[in-house]
C-alpha cells in the first residue's frame, strides 16, 4: 500500500485519489500533492471536492486538509484562490496567493530533519536513526590498519623496512591474490588478514634482508593499508531502496542499512540476517545499538555478502505519558517490563500501577490490565495496544492559604491533620493588615460544590474558641482590612507646585500636605485656604462642608491651625492671589527709535502709549502702514508652569556651560533645578496620555464641527494662531484714546514699515506683478499694468489689501462697478470665477416640466380672469 499510494499522489490526473491514505503520506508526498494540484489549476477547495467526487472517504478528506494546513502552517501562511481573467473568448486561470515558491518549504525541511517521513513511519522505533540527515554511517578511512583485516584483490599494501636496511613497497593486490615484490616475486597475500599476510612477507623479505630474522634482527618491517578495495554487498527484503551497494571494504552492516535507506515499515530491527557463502553468519539486532550503545555484533561485511531483513515478527505499540510513545519490536521471551526500557520508563506524570492493554483475538478484540507487580511475567504479543493513564489531577493531602499573610500558598496535611491556627503559623503569620474579625474557608464538598464557611479568626488566635480542623483541598483566606475599604487619599490644587492627589496618611495635617505639595508658589493668595470637605450622613442637601484656614502675609498657617488634621478624601484649594500679575510682553517692530520687547505698565495700555515708549516714529516711518498682529483663540498660550520651566532650562544650560567654574552653590542649584525639570517632564508626560485618553472618548464638538462642514459649502477654514488687525497708526497719534486707539493684550506685535511705493496684482491676472506706485492711477490703470484680466477673473469680487491690514471690495450699483481706491503697499487680489457644473439631462427635463407647469397655471388663471368678466 504505501507503494501504491506513493505512485498515486504522483500520478498526473490524479486518477486514483479515492485510494490514498493521508496518513501514509509524508510531508514531501503532501508537497507533491500541493504542486501536481497547482499545476492542474486546481484550488484547494476544488481538490477537496474533486476529491469527493471520486470517491475518497469525508474522513480522509478531512485528514487531507489538515495535513496541509498543518504544513502551511510551519512555513508562510498562504490561502489558496483563484482569480480568472478574461481576453475575447479565451479564459486564462491563474493562481492567486499560491505561486509555489520553490523556497515554500526550505523552513520545514531545515527544521525537522524527517520532514519526508510519515506520521506512523516516526513512531516505530529506530525508524529515524536511517533517515537522519545529521547522522553519518559512513566508514572511517583514517583508523589504523586492523591486523584482522582480510586482504582481498585490488587493496593496496604500503611496505616500509627499516633499521640497519631501508626500503619502501608500494603494492597492489591482483585479482589472484598476489603481490608482486621485486627481486622476490609473488607472494599469495588474498583472504588472510593483516597479521599473517605479516609473517608471510616478513618471511619472503629475509631472504634479502638477513637482519629481518635471527634472535636480534636490526632490521624491521612494518605494513600499513594505503587505498583500500571496494566490495559488492546485496541487501534485500523490507528495505526503503533495496539492491546491490558497493561499499568500501572497511563497510559494517549498519553502514550497508545506511546506505539502502533502513527497513521500510514492515521490516524487522531485531533480525538482521548477514549471508556470507549461502550461509548465515550473524544476525544485528539494532535495539541493542539504540538502547545500549552496544555494536559487536555490527560486523565488517565482505565482497557478495547477502543482507536480509525480514518482516517483523512482533511489534507492539505503546502510547501516553512515557519517554519515547511508538511502535516496538519484541523479541521471545521480551516482557513489559523490557517494553518499558525500549520506551524509555514512565514520564513524571505517568500512572505506573496498571497499564491497559488491547489485544486482538480470533475474532474480537480483548481488553486486558496489567499490574506493576505483572510487568516482569507480562509477555506482549504482536498486535497488542499498550496504554499508559496519567495521573489524577487531583491532591490528596492539600490545604491552601491565602490573603494577609506572609507566605500565602500551599501546604500539606499531615498525618494527624491541622488547623486553622497550625497552618498560619506555616504561613509565617498574618501581615499587619490582616482582618482578624472574619475569615472564610471556602471547602469542596464530597459532589464537587464549593460550601463557604465564616469564621472567628480573633477568637480562634486567642483561645477564646475551638479551633478548626481542615480537610482535603480547604482554602482558608484572611481577607486585608484594605480590601474591604476605599483607598484614603487626599488632594490639593491651586498654587502648590506640585499639585495633585496623595496619600492620606492618619494625623496628616495641611501643613504636611502644603510641604509634600513643594510649598507654596508665588502667586498664592495670602488671605486663607480652603479645605472641601465630603458629607456623609446628610439629607439635607448639603454638598461638601467648607473649611477655611487662615495664612499670614509669609503664606505660613497660623500655629493654631497649622496641626488641622485632615481627613480622608478632604480637597485642599489654594487660591491665586487677586493682585498677583506676572509680566506680559508686547513687541514693536519696525521704524520706532526703541524698536523691542516691552512689557505691559497696566491693563489699559493702548497702541499710542506703546509707541510713545518706544520713542515714536523716525523720519522712515509710514504710518498707514503700520499693521496690528494679534493672537487668535487657537493660540497656544503658555500659562505660568511652561514659562517657568523655560526659564528654569534656560538657567540650567548657562550654568552646564561653565560647569568646570562653578562653586558649590552653584552646584547644588543646578543639581536642583535638574530634578525639578526632569519632574516635570515625567508629569508633562503623564498629563499627554490622559489628555490623549480624552480627547479620544469626547473630541471636541466645536472643532469636529467646523471641520465636519459640507463639501457643497465650499468654505476652508483655517484655523491660524496669529492674524492681523487693520489700524489706522496716523489717526492714533493725533487721537490718542480714541476708538481706534486698540487696548493692547499680551503678545501684540505692532510693525511699523519704511514708507511703501510699490502696488502688488495677484490673482486672476495676465501677468502678475508688482508695479511703481503712482498718484491718480486708479484700480483699472493697474490692472493694465499687470495685462488686464483673465477670462476666469471674478472682477466684482476683487478687492484691495491695504499695508496695515483693511480689506476693501468692489462695489456694483447696477451695471457701474467702483472699485478700491489704491495706496502704497496695497495688493490687488482678483479672484476666479466658481466652477460651473453644466446642467444634465435630468435637471433639463425637470426646468421644462416647471415651466410647462407654470405655463399652465398661467394659461387657467386667465382663462378664469376672462370668465368672470
Amino acid at each position: 500500500m504505501y507503494f501504491f499510494t506513493v505512485d498515486a499522489v504522483q500520478a498526473q490526473s490524479f486518477a486514483d485519489i479515492q485510494n490514498i491514505k493521508v496518513d501514509n503520506l509524508s510531508d514531501s508526498q503532501i508537497e507533491q500533492l500541493i504542486k501536481r494540484a497547482e499545476s492542474a489549476g486546481m484550488t484547494e477547495d476544488q481538490l477537496e471536492a474533486y476529491a469527493l467526487e471520486k470517491g475518497m472517504p469525508v474522513t480522509e478528506v478531512a485528514k487531507l486538509r489538515a495535513r496541509i494546513m498543518q504544513i502551511r502552517s510551519g512555513g508562510k501562511s498562504q490561502e489558496m484562490g483563484a482569480k480568472t481573467t478574461r481576453q475575447g473568448s479565451n479564459q486564462i486561470r491563474e493562481i492567486q496567493g499560491f505561486e509555489m515558491d520553490p523556497k515554500l518549504f526550505d523552513s520545514l525541511r531545515k527544521s525537522d530533519p524527517y520532514f519526508d517521513l510519515t506520521p506512523k513511519q516516526k513512531k516505530i522505533f529506530g525508524f529515524k536513526l536511517f533517515h537522519n540527515r545529521e547522522l553519518n554511517f559512513n566508514p572511517s578511512l583514517s583508523i589504523p590498519t586492523p591486523q584482522t583485516y582480510v586482504i582481498g584483490a585490488g587493496d593496496q599494501l604500503l611496505l616500509d623496512v627499516y633499521g640497519v636496511s631501508q626500503q619502501s613497497f608500494d603494492l597492489t593486490v591482483n585479482p589472484e591474490g598476489k603481490i608482486l615484490i621485486p627481486n622476490i616475486g609473488p607472494v599469495q597475500v588474498g583472504g588472510a588478514t593483516i597479521e599473517a599476510a605479516t609473517s608471510r612477507i616478513k618471511s619472503s623479505l629475509s631472504k634479502i634482508y638477513s637482519g629481518l630474522s635471527g634472535s636480534n634482527p636490526n632490521t624491521f618491517l612494518e605494513i600499513r593499508l594505503g587505498n583500500i578495495r571496494t566490495i559488492s554487498v546485496s541487501l534485500v527484503g523490507e528495505l526503503s531502496r533495496p539492491g546491490t551497494y558497493t561499499l568500501p571494504s572497511f563497510a559494517s552492516v549498519f553502514n550497508a542499512l545506511f546506505a539502502a535507506g533502513g527497513p521500510n515499515e514492515n521490516g524487522t530491527f531485531r533480525y538482521i540476517q548477514l549471508y556470507r557463502n549461502s550461509k548465515l553468519f550473524a544476525e544485528v539486532d539494532i535495539y541493542d545499538f539504540l538502547t545500549r550503545g552496544e555494536h559487536s555484533a555490527n560486523v565488517t561485511v565482505r565482497d557478495n555478502d547477502v543482507i536480509i531483513v525480514q518482516p517483523f515478527r512482533n511489534r507492539v505499540e505503546i502510547s501516553g505519558p512515557v519517554r519515547r510513545e511508538g511502535f516496538f519490536e519484541m523479541k521471545d521471551g521480551e516482557s513489559l517490563e523490557d517494553l518499558l526500557r525500549f520506551a524509555g520508563g514512565f514520564s513524571s506524570n505517568a500512572y505506573k500501577d496498571r497499564i491497559t492493554v488491547r489485544r486482538t483475538t480470533s475474532t474480537q478484540m480483548n481488553v486486558e490490565d496489567v499490574a506493576a507487580e505483572e510487568f516482569k511475567n507480562f509477555k506482549p504479543k504482536d498486535g497488542d495496544e499498550l496504554k499508559v493513564g496519567e495521573l489524577i489531577n487531583r491532591f490528596e493531602n492539600r490545604v491552601q492559604l491565602s490573603g494577609a499573610v506572609f507566605r500565602p500558598g500551599e501546604y500539606s496535611i499531615p498525618e494527624g491533620g491541622i488547623g486553622i491556627k497550625e497552618l498560619i503559623q506555616k504561613g509565617e503569620g498574618l501581615t499587619g493588615d490582616a482582618y482578624t474579625k472574619r475569615a472564610v474557608i471556602y471547602r469542596t464538598k464530597e459532589n464537587l460544590t464549593l460550601e463557604s464557611m465564616s469564621i472567628d479568626l480573633e477568637g480562634i488566635l486567642n483561645g477564646s474558641i475551638p479551633d478548626v480542623k481542615l480537610k482535603r483541598e480547604d482554602v482558608l483566606s484572611i481577607s486585608s482590612m484594605y480590601d474591604l475599604r476605599e483607598e484614603f487619599y487626599v488632594q490639593i490644587t491651586g498654587e502648590v507646585n506640585i499639585p495633585g492627589a496623595y496619600a492620606f496618611a492618619e494625623k496628616m495635617t495641611v501643613a504636611d500636605l502644603v510641604v509634600k505639595a513643594g510649598g507654596f508658589r508665588e502667586a498664592a493668595s495670602n488671605s486663607y485656604i480652603e479645605i472641601a470637605r465630603r458629607v456623609r450622613n446628610d439629607v439635607t442637601g448639603k454638598i461638601a462642608e467648607i473649611i477655611t484656614l487662615d495664612i499670614d502675609a509669609d503664606l505660613k498657617l497660623k500655629p493654631q491651625e497649622s496641626d488641622f488634621a485632615l481627613q480622608p478624601f478632604d480637597h485642599i484649594f489654594i487660591r491665586k492671589s487677586p493682585g498677583f500679575q506676572r509680566q506680559k510682553l508686547v513687541t514693536v517692530e519696525g521704524e520706532v527709535f526703541y524698536p523691542g520687547e516691552f512689557s505691559l505698565s497696566n491693563a489699559t495700555e493702548r497702541i499710542s502709549d506703546l509707541i510713545k515708549r518706544a520713542g515714536g516714529l523716525n523720519q522712515f516711518a509710514y504710518a498707514k502702514g503700520a499693521t496690528l498682529v494679534r493672537r487668535t483663540e487657537y493660540f497656544k498660550e503658555k500659562n505660568d508652569s511652561e514659562i517657568k520651566e523655560e526659564n528654569l532650562k534656560s538657567v540650567a544650560e548657562k550654568l552646564e556651560k561653565d560647569d568646570i567654574l562653578l562653586n558649590e552653590a552653584e552646584k547644588i542649584l543646578l543639581e536642583r533645578i535638574n530634578s525639578k525639570l526632569e519632574a516635570k517632564e515625567e508629569l508633562k508626560r503623564e498629563e499627554e496620555m490622559k489628555k490623549k485618553k480624552l480627547e479620544d472618548e469626547d473630541p471636541d464638538l466645536r472643532l469636529n464641527r467646523l471641520l465636519d462642514m459640507s463639501d457643497s459649502a465650499k468654505v476652508k477654514i483655517e484655523f491660524k494662531e496669529q492674524e492681523l488687525v487693520g489700524i489706522n497708526l496716523e489717526q492714533i497719534l493725533k487721537n490718542p484714546g480714541s476708538s481706534q486707539d486698540l487696548i493692547l493684550m499680551e503678545g501684540d506685535i505692532i510693525r511699523v514699515p519704511k514708507e511703501l511705493q510699490t502696488v502688488r496684482m495677484r490673482g486672476q491676472v495676465l501677468f502678475p506683478t508688482t508695479a511703481r506706485f503712482e498718484a491718480g492711477r486708479g484700480f483699472k490703470g493697474y490692472i493694465s499694468r499687470s495685462g488686464g484680466f483673465t477670462e476666469e477673473a471674478r472682477r466684482s469680487k476683487s478687492y484691495v489689501v491695504y499695508a496695515n491690514g483693511d480689506v476693501r471690495r468692489t462695489r456694483n450699483l447696477l451695471f457701474v462697478k467702483f472699485y478700491p481706491n489704491l495706496e502704497p503697499g496695497a495688493e490687488i487680489i482678483v479672484p476666479q470665477k466658481p466652477e460651473r457644473v453644466p446642467l444634465g439631462p435630468q435637471q433639463w427635463v425637470a426646468i421644462g416640466t416647471g415651466l410647462a407647469t407654470l405655463g399652465l397655471i398661467i394659461v387657467q388663471i386667465i382663462d378664469l380672469s376672462g370668465s368672470g368678466n
